[in-house]
């Protein structure tokens, strides 16, 4: 249970990256002061809500739309790969831009869950229940929380281009982990294949 917790968290808070938001946080912020932190606390709070929907309901969703586990374990894997390519080349292919958005639902979601956090949500809950993904996505929350809420002593002490490389490592760690999912996906589908007799 401790390694699913670990391992879970990990993985959410790297998919989360609330180092990439901090540019539109603290945009939208400016002159604000103590409002900062209700507005971080907004922001965690719309994406917990849509992390904590897929937390219950992703395995229905599933079942609604006959989704092959494994399947998405290889499909959430390519989203997460391309997502980590983004972070670490500094360039988006899936992020529009945000000028006219409302950018605190925006931080919200897309940027703290979205696509890949809620397929990696998914896929931690089959494997390591509700109840350990839970605690690790409240973990990761709250550290979401504490990097919006402090954004400007990140930004004064590291700077952005500090924040940019922070984002970057964090790009890698997400390729690795979009690798490992893609490769147990066609592992598992594959010997499930074989089971079925599709493949001798």
């Amino acid at each position: 249970m401790f390694e699913g917790f670990v391992s879970s968290f990990i993985s959410l808070f790297v998919v989360m990256d609330p180092f990439a938001s901090i540019p539109v946080f603290l945009s939208v912020t400016k002159g604000k002061g103590r409002n900062k932190l209700h507005a971080a606390s907004s922001a965690v709070g719309i994406a917990a809500a849509v992390l904590f929907a897929f937390i219950f309901f992703g395995q229905e969703m599933l079942s609604f739309f006959r989704v092959n586990f494994y399947s998405l374990q290889v499909a959430g894997g390519i989203v997460l790969l391309v997502l980590g390519v983004e972070l670490v080349l500094g360039f988006s292919l899936t992020r529009g831009s945000y000028k006219y958005t409302p950018a605190i639902s925006l931080i919200g979601t897309p940027l703290l869950t979205g696509p890949g956090a809620i397929t990696l949500t998914t896929i931690l809950v089959k494997e390591y229940g509700r109840l350990v993904v839970s605690m690790a996505a409240i973990l990761a929350l709250m550290l979401c929380l504490l990097v919006l809420w402090f954004s400007n002593y990140f930004t004064r002490f590291i700077g952005n281009y500090g924040i940019g490389t922070a984002s970057r490592v964090i790009g890698i760690f997400l390729v690795a982990i979009a690798v490992e999912l893609i490769l147990r996906g066609l592992v598992s589908r594959l010997a499930e294949l074989r089971v079925e007799g599709i493949f001798s």
